[in-house]
């Protein structure tokens, strides 16, 4: 499953780029999230439960930084294990630019299951990825104090 967004948030770079590192803010951006910390310089441990509908399985894993180019860009990847659901993994590329006073933030991802999850058909959990997506930026934007527009994918 392939996902992707680029929205422009109303907010200097670097306040985007700290936002985007800090566990509290993150914690606050994730829908599900009882946990998230720095467990070294390049790995945060998450504990996030995920609505799939029928089942809410709580997955725990860690989610590692690298190519980090500091408030420019870093992929993003991680893996977490929900128990008898199975295992879900999954990596962004993100990307900041500077637009005027504000931040354009670009990203693409990919992820995937295994296991249980995988049976309850791709649709329900790309829906449930996509939801995730969407309200991560929503709460993003609230807990930065900024407001954020998606762009389309033609737009400049």
């Amino acid at each position: 499953m392939e996902f992707g967004g680029r929205y422009r948030i109303a907010a200097p770079r670097s306040t985007v780029w700290a936002a985007l590192n800090d566990p509290a803010m993150l914690k606050a951006a994730i829908p599900g999230c009882s946990h998230i910390a720095w467990s070294g310089p390049d790995r945060l441990d998450l504990e996030i439960t995920v609505n799939l509908g029928m089942v809410k399985p709580v997955f725990k894993g860690e989610l590692m930084l690298s190519d980090v180019s500091p408030a420019e860009s870093y992929t993003l990847s991680g893996r977490g294990k929900g128990g008898i659901m199975g295992l879900a993994e999954g990596a962004a590329d993100i990307t900041l630019a500077d637009d005027e006073e504000a931040t354009l933030l670009a990203f693409t991802a990919h992820g995937g299951a295994s296991g249980q999850i995988m049976k309850l058909g791709k649709a329900i959990v790309g829906n449930s990825a996509q939801k995730i997506i969407d309200g991560f930026f929503e709460r993003f934007a609230t807990a930065m104090g900024a407001e954020i527009a998606p762009l389309g994918p033609d737009r400049p």
